[in-house]
Parts: structure tokens; sequence; C-alpha cells
């Protein structure tokens, strides 16, 4: 590889990693606190956050990357602008063209990425995220026991605890009440008890120590008292009913093949069709954008000539984080068939594909192009009307003197 690909590419590199890092770690954070509240509202273990949080990381990369490209282009190639370098590499004769061929490199290979998660492993991980929640809301991952509140096992089943210890197993200040189907109860008091396992896994086993029961039943006259020093009491586990399959009415969980054909090859109509080709539509043109995100960093990288200014930067997360809400609003709109699929996704998408050429061809061929050149004046004329209008330390210092 030549010298000059070499340094570009390490220029872009370390960017491209750091707003990669930052951007999962930031989408984690935010998920991560919502995960651990609904978890613990559950009362599952503390452990499934992060089985969701790993089944969520597909998703967060594929939103992370064309932002971490674009950035890490825009600031290896701002940087090459503002120190002189890229003036010296165009007056030796290395035109733009030649000096986008590593950051095409790029864009090829994390376009190719960016595929296989949406494409491939997106739809596997949004399923077992899913299953997951289903699992948690059905205590299918074995819900605690909450200190303090009535806890239902089931419709005939209630217990409450006052003290926990041992990591659940043994439990201090306990009440519980069974009831069974002929219009029986059984309602105890312990002070201590813990769980035990059966041979029937629909079946356990709550073993009682030093306390009182009572048993009603409608063939007694009168309740049936016991004080006992130990007392096992069956609990029959709910049924917990299976997930759905993978990819059943959700489009999202359908890999690339499976998407194309529920889209044209006549294995759906009606809404779920649209939602099919909506869908695999949204994923093809975020992943086509990539190719055009070099030509877009390197026009919003190079500011105007004794200008520093980070203006591009701003404007180019804008514009991304922009066009992705414009095609969500698309593919929502073509699902509901308010317009044709293929039209309102494909439209924005020469629009913005359009915009970005020409910015980068008035950089790359006229002298001294500035594609947001009147953004540039017009940020530049607005801090100054800031600056005049906001105190001056230096001339109270000065007038105090």
């Amino acid at each position: 590889m030549p010298l000059i690909d070499r340094y570009i590419a390490k220029a872009i590199a370390i960017p491209l990693a750091g707003t990669l890092i930052l951007a999962a770690m930031l989408l984690v954070l935010d998920k991560m606190l919502r995960l651990v509240d609904f978890v613990i509202n559950l009362g599952g273990p503390i452990s499934v956050v992060w089985r969701m949080l790993a089944n969520l990381m597909p998703e967060y990369f594929a939103l992370g990357i064309p932002i971490g490209l674009l950035l890490g282009i825009l600031l290896a190639f701002r940087g090459l602008a503002t120190s002189s370098e890229l003036d010296a590499l165009r007056g030796v004769g290395t035109g733009f063209g030649r000096l986008l061929r590593v950051p095409m490199a790029y864009a090829i290979v994390l376009a190719a990425l960016n595929l296989f998660l949406v494409g491939w492993l997106q739809p596997w991980t949004h399923y077992g995220y899913e299953r997951l929640r289903f699992d948690l809301s059905s205590g299918a991952l074995g819900a605690s026991l909450k200190v303090g509140e009535f806890n239902n096992f089931s419709k005939r089943f209630t217990i409450r605890i006052d003290r926990s210890e041992a990591g659940g197993t043994q439990l201090h200040g306990l009440f519980v009440q069974a009831d069974d189907q002929k219009g029986g109860a059984v309602v105890a008091t312990a002070s201590h008890g813990r769980f035990l396992a059966t041979d029937d896994p629909d079946t356990i086993l709550l073993r009682l120590e030093e306390g009182r029961l009572i048993q009603q039943n409608p063939s007694f006259a009168t309740p049936r008292t016991l004080a006992f020093e130990s007392y096992d009491l069956p609990i029959n586990l709910p049924r917990v009913d299976s997930f759905r399959a993978r990819a059943q009415n959700d489009a999202e969980e359908m890999t690339l093949p499976e998407i194309f054909r529920a889209s044209y090859g006549g294995t759906t109509t009606g809404p779920e069709n649209l939602a099919a080709r909506a869908n695999l539509h949204f994923r093809l043109v975020e992943v086509i954008l990539m190719l055009l995100l070099p030509m877009l960093a390197v026009a919003l990288a190079v500011p105007p000539k004794r200008s520093t200014s980070g203006l591009g930067i701003f404007v180019g997360i804008v514009m991304v984080v922009a066009y992705h809400k414009i095609n969500q609003w698309a593919e929502d709109a073509g699902a509901r068939g308010e317009f044709p699929v293929e039209i309102v996704m494909y439209a924005p998408f020469v629009l913005f594909a359009g915009l970005i050429v020409w910015m980068y061809l008035t950089l790359a061929t006229k002298p001294g192009g500035q594609p947001i050149g009147a953004l540039e004046r017009g940020g530049a004329k607005l801090m100054t009307l800031i600056k005049r209008l906001l105190p001056n330390p230096r001339k109270r210092l000065g007038a105090a003197r």
C-alpha cells in the first residue's frame, strides 16, 4: 500500500473506532437503565439484563457504523485540511478521486459488515431479545420472590416472606396460602422455609419449619389447625406457554433471503407483503447509502481558508440522522399502504444521493468550492453577534480600574 494510503487509513481508523465504541456505550447505557428496571419489576434474575443487551448489540452497531464511518473520514480529512497537508497533496497533483480510494475501501468493507448485521445476524438477535422478554414475563426464567410483598405463583398459590438469605435458598417469616380446585385451602405461617426440587419437573416442594397451619374444606365442619415443626407443601408450577416461531408476522425477524421471498416470492399478500417489502428496502437503502458517505464526509471536512470551523461535523451528523428518520417514516408509510413502497423508499435516497454528489463535485471541481460556504458564513456572523451580546469581563475589569 502506498505511503499516502497508509497514512489516510491510520488517520481514519482511530476516530472510526472511537466513534463506534462511544456510540455503543451511549446506546447501551441508555437501554440498560430501562432493562434493569423492567427485569427488577418482573422479579427476574439480573443476569438476563446482560443477555438482552447482547442481543441488542447488532442493532446498535448497525446504527453506529454509518455514523462512525462518516466521522472517521470527516475528522481525518479535516485534520489534513487544517494542517495544510491536503493543500500539499493537491499541489503535487493528487486529486480528491485518488484520495478517496482508502475511504471507499473502508465504506465497502463496513457496508458488507452492515449488510451481514441487518440481513442475517440482527433478525436472530431481535428474535432472541423478544424471546427473553416473553420468558421473563411468563416466569420461565425463574422470577425471584419479592421480599415484603405478596407473590402469586399462580391463581391458587400466594406467598409472602419477610426476609431472604443465601441467594433465596433460606426464607424467613413466611405466609402461604394454597387453594385447590375443590374449594379447599391451606393457610400457613412459618418461621423458616426453603424450596426443594422433586422428580416431577412441574412440581416443587416448599418445606416449612416451626409454624402453624389452618386447613379449610367444604367437607369439614370446622377448619382444622395444626402446629408443626416441619411440613412439606407441594406446589404445582404454572404452565409456561411456548414462544412463537421466528419471523412469524414480523418482518424484522426475517433474514434477507426470507424477506425477499416474502416480498416478491408470492408467499405473503396484503399488509404482510407491504410490511415485508418496506422493511426489505429500508435495510437496502441504509446499506447502499454507506457507499456515498465518503464523498459526503470529504465535502464537509474541508473548511474555508483561514478557518477552523467544525460546522461540517455538526451538519454531517444532522444529515445522516435526519435521513435515517426519514427512512423510518417512509418504511412506516409504505407498510401502511399510504404510498407505493418502492417510490416512498427510494425517492428520499435519490434526492439525498444527488445532494451528496453535488456537494462533492462543488469541492472537487470548482476552485475554492465550498458546498456549505453559506452556512459557514452565516455561522460566523451568528457567533460574532453572540459574542457582542455577551458581557465582556475584560471591559468590566478595565472600568473597575
